[in-house]
């Protein structure tokens, strides 16, 4: 039976006891994730990169201050959420927020979109979709693109989402759902003129 590998908490309870070397692993589970996110948040890669190193030495420099009831993959995408902003309001990009209430049931945008058994001509429409989709992604407002990347891009869950961002979940799954339907809002709308005037 194969070992299971140590959680995020068990490789930080180690650090905290003189093993720093193993933060090279964290590094290696969160580097993707938290650059891809940032990258998406603001369009730049060379900052996404630098930026991500920043959180990276933060999250290091601020393990005394983790506290292990809580599940570390929100705690890391908070400060990374928040040197983002950060970024962002230096750069004078818009980074206001708003407040919602309603729940949200919708299927996910990996569950509205079909992936088996496509031949090729569905694997490039299926490309070109996805394509789409990461555009209208990048024009949503940052309430509601920030909710969408972590949900659908970076997969946390609701309630890890609402840690993240420190929004009441109600506010979380309001937002995610008002996202959604300005997505498909534009896709509705693109899909249209491409049929009326051709591509």
């Amino acid at each position: 039976m194969a070992a299971t590998s140590p959680t995020d908490e068990e490789i930080i309870a180690q650090i905290k006891d003189g093993s720093v070397e193993l933060f090279e692993v964290i590094v290696s589970r969160y580097q993707k994730k938290l650059i891809n996110y940032i990258y998406r948040m603001i369009s730049d890669f060379d900052s996404a990169m630098e930026l991500c190193q920043e959180v990276f030495i933060k999250v290091f420099n601020s393990l005394d201050k983790y506290n292990p009831s809580f599940k570390f993959t929100t705690w890391i995408h908070r400060i990374a959420s928040n040197a983002t902003i950060d970024w962002m309001r230096k750069k004078k990009i818009d980074a206001f927020s708003l407040d919602g209430n309603d729940d949200d049931d919708s299927p996910s945008l990996k569950q509205q979109i079909p992936s088996k058994d496509l031949n090729p001509l569905q694997t490039l429409e299926m490309s070109q979709l996805k394509g789409r989709i990461e555009s209208a992604i990048e024009e949503l407002p940052f309430i509601y693109k920030q909710l969408i990347i972590l949900r659908h891009i970076n997969e946390l869950s609701y309630e890890e989402i609402a840690n993240t961002v420190e929004l009441p979940l109600g506010t979380v799954k309001n937002r995610i759902f008002r996202g959604r339907e300005m997505l498909k809002a534009k896709l509705t709308s693109e899909m249209k003129r491409e049929a009326r005037y051709g591509k």
